[in-house]
């Protein structure tokens, strides 16, 4: 093969390898292996420019400087969407699409189908090609005239330089650049360590990358595109007659169209999806605002038409936004069960999400050094989902100048020991585990809790209470509480029936399962997972104390960190005296985690995204109960994933590893007909 011959070899087998990647997510090769194939184009364009192409894959990499950005005419105006923020809002649109198609058509509609899709919040982006090459990439600019960014929209990943088949003519798809959130916490971090101000968000990101002057740059910003639509349309060029059929073509063309794109019926349909979107925010790799509701119908889109400034048939349903900008009133800490201390911020309260915030994590304590947050600050306050509130970083342009460096405490505030940091880690701890308040207080907090010893009635406020009349000095003394009823009964807020309740959900958690006592016990690195494979493996508590280093890695999943840290606690006198102690109480964790039932016998299954059909901990325990397990990440060893809406990086490594991926209802489909209800 010649070197012409080669280089188009490559360039075809590259680019077939990016649509399968980005455009269908289903890789043949691994990255490495992607690699070479570039390596070897690029070397064969270097030696033979020549045959360097206009629609070659190693034009992403970047060019030279532009002295300033060329304007481009829109073949189509990319029009704004109008915007609902209530379901009233999706009501009245739905009813005006059904009253426009009446009036049309002289018939009574009913429901409609709509397209509805993710609302990216990124930079809009239309890619003009020309006889199937792309030629120009322009921002929305004034939704006429836009930013002619062609050298840095070949940079940009999913970006088809070339198409799948041969469209003779002009094609206008538009789409929208983002940045991951992975990608952006890395630039961020990086920033940090130049001293440069972090951005405020993976939006400004990804459209201070693509207004670049210098398109190398651009590439560093590791942009992605997904597309949404089209403008311009070569005449006789045969599209679908629906704005689903749409997007399935565009994918076949090779541009990335996101999996979470439905078809629904009426406002209760695209009501349903944009409830989906909202709890999958949070997992989704990438930002969204919001979600879009489309007539699937073309030709009905055509006869409703346009206003001046965006189409009749769409709208774009906005979520409440999750940053927002705020003072930083104070920063404080936290001690928790393990002697971590914490700084987290006092702030003037804002509404972020829908939630109105006045308190936010800093993380620990070099976090906020490097963040250089300080008290009297402007912040970027965050929430994602469910996320506990974050501090993303100070705006230093309205930096007080009075505002001092953070310095981070010497000793416990809580109990005034010298704090210490082990081995070089980020987090700072108190090492006086045995008579710290707030330390106890946070055990027994965990120990009560419902993923461990369940005992209801032994919350927050009702253990601090007891903590501050001496009736618990820590995890032994709580099943010494029945022989203090009556003392327990004058406290505020208990009584009798409160107090009867209490003991008796004390002495209940005395044979709780093995797995629940050693989570409840708050040893470090060990989750419940890890919990209940070391319950399974030992069987007894008796075993497990006399286990060491050797025998904890054997058990998959268990690292070495993990191990260390076990065997070092097992070895530590006053956590033996403390297993004495609660075993000579009557605490008999019972030593029975043997799987009910072999159905998942020596599968490894793991859940992810929105789960409507059952929860995940139920899933969960219930494949663990069938013999299987339930891992918290994807490997070649995975036996399967179930995914819900909104899976991300999980189903992304699913899919490259080509582990099977099943839906809820594919899931329970498995199960016989008597276990349905049992994961419900």
């Amino acid at each position: 093969m010649d070197p012409q011959q080669r280089a188009e070899w490559l360039r075809q087998e590259i680019e077939r390898h990016n649509v399968l990647y980005y455009a269908r997510d289903t890789p043949e090769i691994s990255d490495s292996e992607w690699d070479t194939l570039f390596q070897e184009l690029a070397e064969l364009e270097r030696i033979h420019p020549e045959l360097k192409t206009p629609d070659s894959p190693t034009q992403r990499v970047g060019s030279l400087p532009l002295s300033n950005f060329a304007e481009h005419q829109h073949g189509t105006p990319m029009l704004s969407l109008d915007n609902a923020f209530t379901d009233d809002d999706v009501t009245a649109f739905d009813e005006r699409v059904r009253k426009s198609i009446s009036e049309e058509t002289g018939l009574l509609t009913a429901d409609v189908e709509y397209e509805v899709e993710l609302k990216f919040d990124g930079l809009s982006l239309s890619l003009t090609y020309v006889d199937g090459i792309l030629e120009t990439a322009a921002t929305r600019g004034d939704g006429n005239i836009g930013e002619n960014v062609t050298p840095n929209a070949k940079t940009v990943r999913g970006v088809p330089l070339k198409l799948a088949t041969i469209v003779k003519g002009i094609l206008e798809v538009r789409g929208e650049v983002v940045m991951f959130k992975d990608v952006f916490e890395q630039i961020n971090a990086k920033r940090l360590e130049q001293g440069l101000q972090v951005f405020a968000n993976p939006r400004n990101a990804a459209a201070g990358g693509v207004r670049q002057l210098d398109s190398r740059l651009t590439s560093e910003r590791k942009l992605n595109f997904f597309a949404y639509g089209v403008g311009v349309i070569p005449d006789g060029l045969k599209v679908p007659s629906t704005q689903m059929g749409l997007m399935e073509w565009l994918r076949e063309q090779g541009f990335p169209v996101r999996p979470e794109t439905k078809l629904v019926l009426g406002a209760e349909g695209i009501l349903s999806f944009v409830h989906d979107a909202q709890e999958m925010r949070s997992r989704l790799p990438f930002l969204i605002d919001g979600a879009v509701a489309k007539v699937d119908d073309m030709a009905v889109q055509r006869s409703i038409g346009f206003t001046s400034r965006s189409p009749r048939w769409a709208i774009a349903i906005k979520f409440p936004a999750e940053q927002a900008f705020t003072v930083l009133k104070s920063i404080e800490c936290n001690v928790g069960r393990t002697g971590a201390v914490t700084p987290y911020a006092e702030l003037e309260p804002v509404k972020v999400a829908g939630v109105t915030i006045a308190r936010a994590t800093l993380h620990n304590y070099l976090e906020l050094e490097r963040k250089d947050v300080r008290v009297g600050d402007t912040v970027i306050v965050q929430r994602a989902g469910d996320v506990i509130p974050e501090v993303v970083g100070p705006v230093r342009d309205k930096r007080p100048a009075t505002a001092m460096p953070y310095l981070a405490p010497d000793t416990c505030p809580v109990c005034g020991t010298i704090l210490v940091r082990e081995g070089g880690m980020a987090v700072l701890r108190c090492p006086n585990s045995q008579q710290c308040e707030a330390q106890i207080q946070r055990k027994l907090e965990h120990f009560a809790s419902r993923g461990a010893m369940d005992i209801d009635g032994l919350g927050e406020k009702q253990i601090a209470l007891l903590l501050s009349k001496g009736l618990l000095t820590d995890l032994p003394s709580l099943f010494r509480l029945k022989d203090k009823r009556d003392e327990i009964i004058t406290l505020e807020r208990m009584g009798q029936q409160s107090t009867d309740n209490l003991l008796t959900a004390i002495e209940a958690a005395k044979s709780r399962p093995l797995s629940k006592f050693l989570f409840g016990l708050g040893i470090r690195h060990v989750g419940d997972r890890t919990a209940t494979d070391l319950a399974r493996h030992y069987g007894t508590l008796e075993k497990f104390r006399s286990t060491n280093f050797d025998e904890l890695v054997s058990i998959p999943d268990i690292g070495p960190r993990t191990a260390v840290e076990l065997e070092e606690w097992l070895a530590s006198e006053n956590n033996s005296k403390l297993i004495d102690e609660l075993l000579a109480l009557g605490v008999r964790p019972s030593e029975n985690e043997s799987p009910s039932g072999d159905l998942f016998a020596g599968q490894t299954i793991v859940f992810t995204g929105t789960l409507n059909k059952f929860t995940r901990d139920a899933a969960e325990q219930f494949v663990q109960s069938q013999g299987g397990k339930a891992a918290g990440s994807v490997s070649k060893m995975t036996s399967f994933l179930v995914a819900g809406p909104g899976a991300g990086s999980k189903l992304e490594k699913a899919i490259q590893l080509k582990v099977p991926v099943l839906t809820e209802d594919e899931f329970l489909e498995k199960l016989p007909d008597d276990m349905v209800d049992k994961i419900k």
